[in-house]
This record gives structure tokens, C-alpha cells and sequence, in this order.
């Protein structure tokens, strides 16, 4: 047997262990030839570890840097120009071949986290459970929840991929089209709305979905769709009216900005208000749950100067680093201080491989111990994030035509937090921005709200700076056709060498900037076994 059939998730035999699926055990007859799905739930105990089984094949796939991969291809994020980081440069480089190693590795995870889901819903639908109808409702709409997520997910990486929705195999299935993919995850999400309570009690902040985080994923799926390739903009009104009923219910939800952006890269704040949906981690049992995305992996190699003149040892791994143009292009102040290690000199490291920012969302705070060992840790992805609802909202309206002060207000909190301002309070009169510890800073322009000028463009600008190396930029890019707008010069501008000479782009483009590029093959190690996506 070839190894990419052991881990083809969607070709391998019916057979998941149960703290993947619950109680259904290892099946290998063909499920339709029964009566009732293998494995029917008998009681809310065993639903509940059925839907357990899916966040754990979910936290599986989102541990490593695989399950981002596509976010290398934006103009925010870089990696090392050699070492082993190839698979990230195939992105950083628009280069990406159909034998990425990361790529299948992503697919099958996630196809591996959609199979469990379609599972417990099988299961689901074949049981008669007694006991709290809303509690069989909360569980079962977290499962519809996470394969949307999951969905949606794999459409930011392909263009067209195989739309599983029963723990089926199918050793002819061929690729489905964009739109039907988004109509199940329309489907999916509306239905997580109907059975997710408005906010889940027991649990910190939003670690699992409420009813307020169904609908602003829906928002998100609005936009997309609303956007390249389908650029169905009768979308950009359902995205602003989603995102607007969660605005509208943020209380009911447990949702708000916190009031210092960078406060939410500290390992305590892993779950925050701000959080709409976070898949969490833990290091319980010491491997299994832990998060590798964070620390070591955004940091560079050997001994990094410091602003102050000193230098510290931070001996990273160089894959997921900051680009250098986008870093001098961000707007001064404390969002700027928040996103990156700014306390780096790291223009004069001395290996001039390694002369590039890095992201404190990402590296983690100076004394802030994320993990033990530094890259295993306990820090959550914040999926998505308010400050990303309030964004959706005021662009979508834009978008759709609409120019109503509710939008501008959206717009105008997240700039007042990223100016280091109370961001609840309207400012009518220009003030000196604050630093991130909350000192005025004279040095930089006054801030003042806007209400005026092109409501869609303005918040697609603050989303650039707001998202920065959160996973995002490329998906943006995608959506309004501007890739070439922003990757055509990435050329340092101002930065230098010890010599006094400008750093070199890091990693330059070698594929084309063309929309016909945007997406990548499906991995060839999943053409070879089913023939069928090979469309």
C-alpha cells in the first residue's frame, strides 16, 4: 500500500478512532448498506464525544504553519530564501507546484476534520437521544460550524475542491464547482445559526461557536463571494447586514475590542472578548494540543541587535517573518508597535539572510513565556476577530452603495484603538495619537474620525494594517483582483544594511501576478489516487 493511501482521508478505509468520531468505532462495510449510520449516538455523553472527536481533528489541523500556507503568497508575510523553507517560499514566490509538500499536507488534515464532521452528523441524524433538545442542538451546530470553517478554509487555497458531506467513500469524486461549495457552507452556517445558543455558558469567550459567530463567518463568506472569482456583488449587502446583526448583539455574544491591540499577543489573553471564534490549544498532555505557529517559528536565527544597542539570542526558525516594504509602509504608532518587535534592530543582524521584522503577533511578546520550550504553546488562533466584523461591515456597506453613519462609527473604533485611543469615544477634533503604552506621541500626525471620502476603499486600507500577519492579507488580495497592485514592488525603500546600503527584496517573485495564478493545484499525491479531481 502506498503511503498516500494510509493518509488520504477522504479514499481510506471508513475507520476513525473514537476520540475522533465518538462512539462509531472502526466500519468497514459500505455505510449505505445499513439501515442506521455506524455508530449512532445513544446518549448526550457519547455526542459529545463524537463532537469532542472533530475539535481535536480541527486543533490537529490548524497546529502547524500548513494550515495557513496560502498567507505566504500576500505582500505582509515572507520566510527564510533558503534553508528548508521552500514550500513556503513555492507561495512567498507565486511558484507554487502541485508536489508542495505543505499543500497536501493541509488538504488532508482538513479533509481529515471534514470527514469527522460528516460523520457526527450521520450519527446524529440515525440517533434518538434523550435529554436537553438545546443541548443536542448547541453540540451538533458546533459540528455544522467547524465544517463550514473548514470549507471555507480549503476554498482560500483552491480554486474548485471535492465537496464531502456524508462519511462516505467515494473513489470517483470530482471537484465541485465554487458556488456549490459556498452554497454548503451557506447551508451549513445558517444551520449552526439556528441550534447555536447567543452565547455558550461554561466556556471562555468564544473557544467554541455561538450563534454570533455563524454569522459573522457568513459575513466572511459574503464578501469572498461577493469578490473574485465569482464577483457575485449582490453579496456585499448580505455581508454588511450579517455583520451588522452581530454588531447590533455584540453583548449577547460576549464580543468587544479589547482596548490595547497588542494586549491580545500576550499568551493570558489566548481568550479575550475580542475573539469570535478561536481554536485553542493546551499543552495538557504535552505534545498533542499544542500550537506550533507561534514563538520560535516567527522569529529569525542567531543574535538580533537591539534598538537600545544591546543584542539578544533569539534563535528562531525563519518561517514565518515579516516583509520588509510592507513593515516601512505601515502607518508610526501604536498598532505599528503592536504588530511588530519593534524593540528589534533587525536590519543589522549579521547574516544578511536574516535582515527582516518580526511579527509580535506572531514571535509572541519580548517577556511574555509562551511555552516552555518556545515552540510548542498554549497561544489560540484567533480565527477571526471583532475588530474583523466591525471591517466586514463598514466596507460591505460601501460596497453595496450605503454611506450610513453606523459603518463610518465601525470603521472609526478600530483607527481610534490602532491611534492607542479609547475606542468607544467619538473624536471630533483632531488629538496626538498614543503610544502603546498609552503616552501622547507629538512626533506623529494628529488623529481625527472619519466620516467622508470612499467609505469601501478607506476600510480595505485599514483592514491591510489592522490584519497584518494574521493570515489574511492574502485572501484580500484574492477577493478585489489586486495582486498585482501590491506584489509588483517590494522593494525596501529606506532600510539598510550595517553598509548604509537598501536590503534586497527577500524572496522575489518569480510567478506570474496574474488572476489565472491565484489559486494553486490540487496536490498531485491526491490526483494520483482519485482521478477524478484531476479537472
Amino acid at each position: 500500500m502506498k503511503i498516500t493511501e494510509i493518509y488520504n482521508p477522504i479514499k481510506k478505509l471508513f475507520c476513525l478512532s473514537l476520540v475522533v468520531i465518538g462512539m462509531m468505532g472502526c466500519v468497514e462495510e459500505d455505510p449505505l448498506e445499513v439501515n442506521l449510520a455506524p455508530g449512532a449516538f445513544s446518549d448526550l455523553v457519547d455526542l459529545e464525544i463524537g463532537v469532542n472527536g472533530v475539535y481535536s481533528k480541527l486543533n490537529a489541523a490548524a497546529s502547524w504553519s500548513d494550515f495557513y500556507i496560502h498567507a505566504w503568497a500576500g505582500d505582509d508575510m515572507t520566510t527564510h530564501p533558503a534553508s528548508n523553507k521552500v514550500s513556503f517560499r513555492e507561495f512567498d514566490q507565486l511558484n507554487v507546484t502541485d508536489i508542495n509538500p505543505r499543500t497536501n499536507d493541509n488538504w488532508n488534515r482538513i479533509y481529515g476534520t471534514i470527514f469527522a464532521a460528516n460523520s457526527a452528523i450521520q450519527n446524529f441524524n440515525a440517533s434518538s437521544i434523550a435529554g436537553s433538545q438545546d443541548e443536542q442542538n448547541r453540540l451538533i451546530g458546533e459540528v455544522y460550524f467547524i465544517r463550514a470553517l473548514c470549507y471555507s478554509h480549503l476554498l482560500r487555497v483552491h480554486e474548485r475542491v471535492a465537496l464531502l458531506t456524508e462519511p462516505v467513500i467515494d473513489y470517483n469524486i470530482q471537484l465541485s464547482s465554487r458556488e456549490e461549495v459556498m452554497l454548503q457552507i451557506e447551508r451549513d452556517l445558517q444551520e449552526a445559526e439556528s441550534k447555536l445558543p447567543a452565547v455558550q455558558s461554561g466556556f471562555m469567550d468564544a473557544v467554541r461557536p455561538n450563534s454570533g459567530s455563524a454569522k459573522a463567518l457568513l459575513a466572511r463568506l459574503y464578501l469572498d463571494w461577493a469578490g473574485f472569482p465569482l464577483n457575485d456583488q449582490s453579496k456585499y449587502a448580505l455581508a454588511a447586514a450579517k455583520a451588522k446583526e452581530v454588531i447590533d448583539n455584540a453583548g449577547s455574544h460576549g464580543f468587544g475590542l479589547m482596548n490595547k491591540l497588542e494586549d491580545l499577543w500576550s499568551v493570558f489573553n489566548r481568550t479575550v472578548s475580542e475573539s469570535v471564534f478561536t481554536i485553542v490549544f493546551s499543552d495538557t498532555d504535552g505534545t498533542a494540543l499544542v500550537n506550533r505557529k507561534y514563538g520560535i517559528s516567527g522569529m529569525v536565527g542567531g543574535r538580533t541587535p537591539l534598538m537600545d544597542g544591546g543584542e539578544t539570542s533569539l534563535n528562531g526558525w525563519d518561517e514565518i517573518l515579516a516583509e520588509v516594504r510592507f513593515f516601512e509602509d505601515f502607518p508610526e504608532g501604536a498598532r505599528k508597535e503592536a504588530t511588530y518587535r519593534t524593540e528589534l534592530d533587525w536590519s543589522k543582524h549579521p547574516d544578511p539572510e536574516r535582515r527582516t521584522p518580526m511579527f509580535q503577533k506572531v514571535a509572541g511578546k519580548a517577556n511574555d513565556e509562551l511555552a516552555p520550550n518556545q515552540w510548542q504553546t498554549v497561544r489560540g488562533d484567533f480565527y477571526m476577530r471583532y475588530a474583523e466584523v466591525l471591517l466586514i461591515y463598514a466596507e460591505a456597506t460601501g460596497r453595496a452603495g450605503g454611506n450610513d453613519a453606523e459603518a463610518w462609527e465601525a470603521l472609526n473604533k478600530v483607527r481610534r484603538r490602532a491611534a492607542g485611543l479609547p475606542w468607544e469615544a467619538a473624536v471630533t477634533a483632531p488629538v496626538n495619537q498614543q503610544d502603546a503604552d498609552g503616552n501622547e506621541d507629538a512626533t506623529l500626525p494628529q488623529y481625527q474620525d472619519v466620516t467622508s471620502g470612499d467609505l469601501a476603499e478607506l476600510t480595505f486600507e485599514e483592514r491591510k494594517w489592522e490584519l497584518a500577519g494574521e493570515w489574511l492579507r492574502w485572501s484580500d488580495l484574492v477577493r478585489m483582483d489586486r495582486v498585482a497592485d501590491a506584489l509588483s514592488n517590494r522593494a525596501p525603500r529606506v532600510s539598510t544594511n550595517p553598509d548604509g546600503q537598501l536590503l534586497p527584496e527577500q524572496n522575489p517573485i518569480i510567478g506570474p501576478m496574474t488572476n489565472d495564478n491565484y489559486f494553486v493545484p490540487i496536490p498531485s499525491a491526491q490526483v494520483d489516487q482519485l482521478l477524478g479531481l484531476d479537472d
